[in-house]
């Protein structure tokens, strides 16, 4: 990974990497309820985080969160409707913001459903311009962000080949995935490389080669889309199961 610095931590399987996760969130938004100003979070999709949103709506995490401070973003976002089996919005709805009570304003969701993505994109971009105050050319600083890996090295909607993982001027893009054919709204790595705090969730067997390719083999980052997360002035953590990490040579602290 060059010279990105990062820290892991191996779990001994998916609950306990997500109860690492939970405890990583509660961290986070607790050191903020001081100064109790907006703490911006992106989530992510997938399994793994949705045992995390389960676990933080209930105890002991749910009293812990300062949540009214708490201002919700995603990653990215699959151009479907917000109620859809397959929306990112959705899953973490139904897990953990719909049983809390949050002010309709704290939930800054992408727009996916809109016939053009490359307009839900601009509005999305729109969106955290006006939540962080941004003036042209600036980048928001997201407290915190979670991200997945796919078996291929993507991550977000950042998939291998894109013309996404060039982008360095614009917040959001709608990308075109031929595998899956269909497009995605994802942020840019601009985005994501501004973070305070970034953790990865990676569970799986089936992850193991890519993972050891990104953390430990040469940069290919057009191949392995998840070298690109880089934080200029942050921090990058690595969750992962055993499973996962079973092909590392250099193993983390256990969690």
């Amino acid at each position: 990974m060059g010279e990105a610095r990062h820290r892991l931590r191996v779990f001994n399987d998916i609950e306990q990497l997500a109860r690492g996760a939970a405890e990583e969130f509660v961290r986070r938004t607790a050191a903020g309820r001081a100064d109790s100003r907006p703490f911006a979070v992106a989530l992510s999709g997938g399994s793994t985080p949705r045992r995390m949103f389960e676990l933080l709506a209930g105890e002991p995490y749910r009293d812990q969160v300062p949540w009214r401070q708490v201002h919700f973003f995603w990653g990215d976002e699959r151009t479907v409707s917000p109620d859809h089996p397959e929306s990112n919005f959705r899953a973490a709805n139904r897990a953990l913001l719909s049983r809390l009570d949050l002010p309709p304003d704290n939930l800054h969701r992408i727009q996916a459903e809109l016939e053009d993505p490359g307009v839900a994109a601009a509005r999305y971009e729109h969106e955290m311009r006006r939540f962080f105050g941004l003036a042209a050319g600036e980048i928001p600083r997201f407290d915190l962000v979670f991200l997945g890996m796919g078996a291929d090295g993507h991550t977000a909607s950042l998939f291998p080949g894109a013309d996404a993982l060039r982008e360095e001027r614009r917040l959001a893009v709608a990308t075109w995935v031929p595998k899956l054919s269909a497009h995605r709204v994802s942020l840019t790595c601009p985005v994501f490389n501004n973070a305070a705090c970034i953790v990865f969730l990676v569970s799986g067997a089936e992850k193991g080669k890519t993972l050891r390719q990104v953390l430990e083999g040469s940069d290919e980052p057009h191949r392995y889309p998840a070298q690109l997360i880089r934080p200029r002035d942050g921090e990058l953590l690595w969750y992962v199961d055993e499973a996962a990490a079973r092909r590392l040579q250099h193993l983390g602290g256990k969690g």
